[in-house]
């Protein structure tokens, strides 16, 4: 298929920077209105339970960590092992939580927002994309307007989005439309790298590795297609029996394929030894169909988001043994892009929007959609992040590459939340 001029790029006025109101307070000055709205229940609490924790918030609160410096000079004398430095860090991290706000908001579609990535080298510049096939181009950090590459609307809803490694200026995207394609911040073509030439099939997913120079992506009826950077095609392969929600590589290992799919499977894959659908190294059998599966950033775990209740993490040495599972409301609606988990860039904590479900064990009346943070180890909640201007259900959480500021979807809408201080410098 020949690649074709996409429309011409727009400029989107609707992005504005949110003035400090008496309302915008932190999750721990809400905590005298969130006991009232919460049920107390008697029983022990589960140690993986991520319910309602709004009734005892202030049991999360931990005393300040030991000064940073004084940690690394006690590492450099060989006094403090790298671990307990991390968790130092870590910890640290957690502890600024508090301070962090929305500071900038931006609603630029007229459908609901669908996938979301950070620009690699640039930690204030994002680009996100919408179910009508609309991507924003946005750099928060300068007053320009952002840019806005109009889509085809109905149909053309954008399934994967990521930056070309090799040239940031460019961008891969998966979408409804039925092509996975380079294109640049015009909204040009430059590459097909698959079509299905018909609205029947469309693909869901994508991902690249700058490394083996590779495209994979994967469509609505369970293929996998793996291309080079020059679009030739190495193979087309049914790998799941239904739709492949996500595909990643392994960001250490990038020969590591994971897929995920709504067969309720996620399927480990070495990409130098498929051969057919029946050549993967694992599979990790749900109890639900699998909204999305993330590799953490030092590729020794997988994150799995099902469609119901569950996440999941894998040790990267040990795909054979029962996971660490955290149970966590966030079920699959229709009209709800997706809620999938993340990783964060450089701590071992996880970040998934709560979608509250009276059916969920530990559900509470009045129980808030917040933003929750896991300690990726022991599963146990950090953190819930709530602003009650911005109320509604967060899809897609994921922090830039410095990990210093967060970008939501909720709805038609992109938020930014950053510490207070760094908001106001930006």
């Amino acid at each position: 298929m020949a690649p074709r001029k996409r429309p011409e790029t727009q400029k989107t006025p609707e992005v504005v920077v949110r003035p400090k109101s008496k309302r915008n307070r932190s999750p721990w000055e809400l905590e005298p209105e969130a006991k009232k709205l919460c049920l107390k229940g008697p029983g022990p609490s589960r140690r993986f339970d991520s319910g309602c924790l709004w009734a005892g918030l202030a049991s999360l609160r931990v005393p300040p960590p030991c000064s940073i410096v004084r940690a690394l000079h006690q590492h450099k004398l060989g006094t403090a092992a790298w671990p307990s430095l991390q968790q130092g860090l870590q910890q640290s991290f957690l502890n600024s939580l508090a301070s962090y706000r929305i500071f900038q908001k931006a609603a630029p579609f007229d459908r609901r927002a669908t996938s979301l990535a950070w620009h690699p080298t640039h930690p204030s510049t994002l680009a996100v994309g919408s179910k009508g096939g609309d991507i924003l181009l946005w750099n928060f950090g300068i007053k320009d307007k952002p840019t806005f590459i109009k889509g085809i609307g109905a149909g053309g809803s954008i399934t994967g989005l990521k930056f070309n490694p090799l040239n940031t200026n460019q961008f891969f995207t998966s979408s409804m439309e039925g092509t996975t394609r380079l294109q640049d911040f015009k909204g040009n073509t430059l590459r097909v790298f698959a079509s299905s030439g018909t609205c029947n099939f469309w693909f869901c997913s994508l991902d690249v590795s700058v490394r083996s120079r590779v495209v994979v992506t994967g469509d609505n009826v369970g293929n996998v297609i793996l291309l080079n950077m020059d679009g030739r095609e190495l193979w087309n392969l049914r790998m799941h029996k239904k739709k492949v929600t996500h595909v990643a590589l392994n960001p250490c290992c990038d020969w590591f394929l994971a897929t995920a799919s709504v067969d309720q499977t996620v399927k480990i894959w070495d990409l130098r030894q498929v051969r057919g659908k029946s050549s993967f190294l694992y599979s990790l059998l749900h109890r639900h169909p699998v909204n999305a599966a993330h590799f953490s950033p030092d590729g020794a775990q997988l994150l799995t988001t099902d469609q119901k209740s569950e996440i999941r993490v894998y040790s990267a040495s040990q795909w054979d043994c029962p996971p660490s599972l955290i149970p966590h409301p966030h079920r699959h609606f229709q009209h709800l892009t997706p809620i999938k988990a993340t990783w964060h860039p450089r701590y071992n904590l996880i970040v998934v929007g709560r979608y509250p479900d009276p059916n969920f064990k530990s559900c509470t009346s009045h129980e808030l959609r917040t933003i929750d943070v896991f300690d990726g180890s022991s599963g146990k909640m950090m953190y819930q992040l709530y602003d009650p201007e911005s109320s509604g259900i967060m899809s897609l959480n994921e922090f830039n590459p410095m990990g210093d500021t967060l970008a939501s979807v909720m709805g038609y809408h992109i938020l930014i939340w950053s510490q207070e201080e760094a908001g106001k410098r930006k």
